[in-house]
This record gives C-alpha cells, structure tokens and sequence, in this order.
C-alpha cells in the first residue's frame, strides 16, 4: 500500500484515540437543585377590635344670619359708629348709623297737636251729648210723652265721629313716632360689618342700603357628602333637633399652621342635589371670633375653607388594614403558617384613601403581606421580620 495513503489513515486514528481519552479524563457535569426565590416582604397582624367611623368633607364657613341694612327713612347721615367699617365688631343694640330728624321731630309736634285737639273735640261732643240727654228728659217730663230720642238727637253719631277723629290723631302720632326712633339704627344682634355703602354726609332715601353685615354668635358650614356616606352616621332628625348630632372636627391650614374647631351637626338640607346627588349636612360652631370666650386658640372667620371630620357610627369586630394591602376583587395577600402567600377573598364593612375596615375574611392574628409583588402566585416563598406591633402611621383602635 503506498505511503501516501497510509500516513493520513495512521493520523486520524491517532487524533481519535488522543480526543477519546482526553475526553474520558473529564468529570461529569455536577446537577444543582435550585429553589424558587424567597422574597422580603413587610407584614403586620390583622387585630378585631372596634372602630369609630369617620367621614370627610369639605366646606366654606358661612353666618347662620346675614343682612342688609337698609333706612327706613329719607334723610342726611349725621352720624356713623366707630364700628361702622368693614370688618367692625358691633354688639346688639349699639348706634351704627344716625339720620337728620329735625322734619320728623316736627312731624311728631305737629302730631302730637293733632291728639291734643281731637282731645278737646272729643270732651266738648260728650259735653254736649250730656245737655242732648239732659234737654230731652226735661221735654218728655213736661210733656208726658214716651217717644225715644233718635240717636242724632242724643248727639250719637257727632260723638263717634270725635272719637274716630282721636284715634286717627293717635295713630297718626305713632306713625310719626316710629319715623323719628328709625332715624336711630341700632344693630339688631352681635355681629360684624362685612361691607359698608353708605357714610356721613350722604343723603339716603327709605330703602337704600346702608351696610352688608352678618351675626358671629354662631358660624355654620354646609358639608356634602354622597348617599354611600350617609349609612355611617345618625342623622336622625329628632336627635339633631335635640342638639344631639354627630361631632364635627373642623381643620383649616393658615399660614403654615393647622388650627382646628370643634362643632356639631344640627341639621340636614332635607334634599339631593339634582346636579352633584349629595346631601348637604349643616354644622354649626358656636362663637367663630372669640368674641364672649377664649375657647378657640384662633378665630374661625366667615370664608375659611376648612376640612371637616365627622363622627360617625362605631363598628364592632372589624380589622383595619392599610388601603394598600386590598387588592383587585377584595384579596387580601396573607403569609401562612408555612411562609408562603395565599390569597383571601373578604367582605369590606368601609374604605377610604388610608384605610379599609374589613368585616370577615380574616381572623385575629392572621399575617397580612402588605409588600406584594406584581403579579404573585399563591403559594410564593417569602421572609419577613416579625412585626413587634402595629403598622406605622396604622390605627387599629378608633379613629
């Protein structure tokens, strides 16, 4: 066999058997059984107790009364109170404004002449009814006759028509009286001047209006709230009427600091709103301004938009979880005893942004995965620190 052909076939099967036996040197491939990925979760305890339910709203402050005064008379302002600005405190009773009444007091003289003299007329008619009567007892003595006296003979009708002459006379008086003391507008209540229109030296006519200006005795402030709200509170009318309504915690930041009141509920509007479909609630806070106590640390003034805190009714054997531990469809992710997740469908008593109160689904104790992952499976591995109480920034007692 030529060398040609044999050289190639002796390398190749050299080759061979050095690959094969290097080959056969290795080790086999080691197999690792990898486990499914733990997971780092944050957990609480779900924990039954009761909880007070609390229902929010927004509104304007708003005087239970509001005016605008007006004159009665025609005439020059004279004088003004000191209190008579916008933004002045008056007390019920006090002078605000003072009209010229020199032509009413003269009307009043001229009125007072008027009584005087339908006085007289009145004391000379029944002097002369006593001679008519007088007269004809005499004629009928000396006549022996039994025929009645007419009443015009008695001078009857001339009598009553003195007295309706003194009564129109007086009741002309008292009309000019009246004219006089509303030339005096006095404040018909403690209040404030929201706007003045009128001032000293200015001539005015009956009607005109003089100034814009409201109670501060007692503020009040509309709250809306939906007819899902409305199960949650006791509005029942004989309790609000007794001054027994919900409690209402009122809050208000003003510049930078966040000051609060405290009212009541003591009323409802009695009807839905067409457009929105809520129903106004109407809470009242007693003395806004400080102005017969100090029990506000800072005045309540007309205008403030304020947040409002109702108190509404207590539910009993409830868990409070934080809003973001309720996932789509009512689940709640838990942690079992084995440490892995398993979802549980629960029955919602109440929701808002912060919280939710779920009335069954959950027991006492039970682990509630509150750092779930996108998209989990039940039955996930996970690892967690023993909660030593409840959640930050989490109530589980009452509101």
């Amino acid at each position: 066999m030529p060398s040609k052909i044999i050289l190639p076939i002796v390398v190749i099967a050299i080759s061979t058997a050095v690959a094969l036996w290097m080959f056969m040197q290795e080790d086999p491939p080691q197999t690792i059984d990898k486990k499914p990925p733990t997971m780092l979760v944050d957990v609480m305890r779900a924990h039954s107790a009761s909880a007070k339910i609390t229902v929010t709203a927004q509104g304007s402050v708003t005087p239970r009364t509001e005016t605008i005064l007006v004159s009665e008379v025609s005439g020059l302002i004279t004088e003004v109170s000191s209190a008579f600005v916008a933004g002045g405190f008056f007390s019920k009773g006090d002078l605000l404004v003072r009209i010229d009444d020199r032509n009413y007091r003269a009307e009043v003289k001229r009125a007072q002449a008027s009584v005087r003299a339908a006085e007289t007329n009145v004391t000379r008619e029944a002097g002369l009814a006593d001679y008519a009567r007088e007269d004809w007892e005499r004629a009928q003595s000396l006549l022996k006759s039994s025929k009645a006296a007419s009443d015009l003979a008695m001078r009857k009708p001339q009598l009553a028509e003195a007295f309706a002459s003194l009564d129109f006379a007086k009741a002309d008086l008292e009309l000019r009286l009246g004219d006089l003391d509303r030339t005096v507008i006095r404040a018909p209540y403690d209040g404030l001047v929201r706007e003045k229109r009128a001032d000293v030296g200015q001539f005015v006519n009956a009607g005109s209006a003089l100034a814009a200006t409201f109670s501060v005795d007692i503020a009040e402030i509309r709250l809306p709230l939906p007819d899902s709200q409305l199960p949650y509170l006791n509005l029942d009318e004989h309790e609000l009427a007794q001054g027994r309504g919900p409690l209402v915690m009122l809050s208000a930041n003003i510049g930078g600091q966040l000051n609060s009141w405290q009212g009541r509920i003591v009323r409802t509007e009695g009807v839905f709103d067409e457009r929105s479909r809520v129903l106004y609630l109407v809470a009242q806070i007693d003395d806004p301004y400080n102005r017969h106590s100090s029990k506000w640390e800072h005045s309540l003034r007309i205008g403030t938009f304020v947040e409002a805190a109702i108190e509404g009714e207590q539910l009993d054997n409830v868990i409070r979880l934080p809003r973001t531990a309720l996932r789509r469809g009512n689940k709640i992710w838990t942690v079992t005893d084995n440490d892995t997740l398993k979802p549980v469908t629960v029955e919602i008593a109440r929701a808002d942004e912060q919280s939710v109160l779920i009335r069954s689904g959950l027991k006492s104790g039970q682990l509630i995965c509150l750092t779930v992952p996108e998209n989990p499976l039940s039955g996930t591995p996970v690892r967690y620190q023993e909660p030593s109480g409840a959640t930050p920034g989490i109530d589980l007692g009452n509101d």
